[in-house]
């Protein structure tokens, strides 16, 4: 397995700050309105911390690469039936082992989120490249271990990794209990990602992509395609469920084209990039979410 470290998830935060300060003397020292740049592509993970652990992180920055792997493991987990405990635990063993980054290789034949290694019995090359198998397996080795829920998080990672450094799981406890508790719909607006101008796929390629990731992540979600909405809304339960999915498309909205996503008294948009309170609310038990159109 791969040693990753915890200053590599938040580096590229520091370079943003930096960035920033460079358009903030042009301004200040020459008098020049120069237009503020877009912040850098970024997702915050935000929660009260009343609502967790005590002692647990209560906010958290990721690329859209990471919070879109952490939204795919937890999706996983959900519809496995595993718990929210398993979930933290999956997510604390991507952390370490590759940063939630989908990762080529690794140490020796290492592949993917979890470096799982085809010649240890884990799958193909192709196989655990897809986040989706690569958590499946995890979650099923972890299912395998017993008592697992009375182990710390590092223990219970180890038992299925078997990594040459079965401690550092541990040091991304925090963390991963704030993204789990987001993920499975235990927080409301705390899922935030800032995404580019110029979205890669739009329209009715758009939707369709969502729709398609909702199903492979999913399973089977009641989906609709009402005619004035360039997009689709996602039935739900209550309001955890409802969470779930919308913390999971605005997870995702880099990759979809997503243009605002919506639940309750509150919507997230692609221009400002966060949660805000709007007047009324969607219909009850419908996450809506619409998707950039062709021009």
């Amino acid at each position: 397995m791969t040693v990753r470290t915890r200053a590599a998830v938040g580096g590229f935060v520091a370079l943003a700050a930096v960035a920033g300060l460079g358009v903030y003397l042009g301004r200040t020292d020459f008098g020049i309105d120069i237009p503020l740049p877009r912040p850098a592509r970024s997702c915050t993970v935000a929660a009260p911390a009343g609502q967790l652990p005590a002692g647990a992180a209560t906010n958290l920055t990721l690329n859209p690469e990471q919070m879109a792997n952490a939204a795919t493991i937890s999706a996983v987990g959900v519809t496995m039936g595993m718990s929210e405990e398993a979930v933290v635990v999956a997510l604390a063993t991507a952390f370490q082992e590759s940063k939630l980054e989908n990762l080529a290789g690794g140490d020796r034949d290492s592949i993917g989120l979890f470096q799982q290694r085809p010649s240890q019995g884990w799958g193909t090359p192709e196989q655990i490249r897809d986040p989706r198998y690569a958590a499946t397996k995890f979650y099923a080795g972890l299912k395998k271990v017993r008592g697992w829920e009375e182990m710390r998080v590092t223990e219970a990672a180890q038992a299925v990794q078997r990594s040459a450094f079965p401690e550092l799981y541990e040091q991304w406890k925090d963390e991963s209990q704030l993204l789990a508790s987001a993920l499975v719909g235990n927080t409301v607006g705390a899922v935030a990602c800032s995404v580019a101008r110029e979205p890669v796929v739009r329209g009715n390629a758009a939707a369709a992509g969502l729709v398609n990731g909702l199903v492979l992540d999913w399973g089977e979600v009641q989906t609709a395609s009402p005619a004035e909405l360039l997009g689709l809304t996602v039935s739900a339960a209550d309001s955890r469920v409802g969470w779930r999915y919308a913390h999971w498309l605005v997870s995702h909205a880099g990759d979809h084209g997503v243009k605002r996503v919506r639940f309750g008294d509150r919507e997230w948009t692609a221009d400002e990039g966060e949660w805000s309170r709007i007047d009324g609310t969607t219909g009850a038990g419908e996450v809506v979410a619409e998707v950039f159109g062709d021009s």
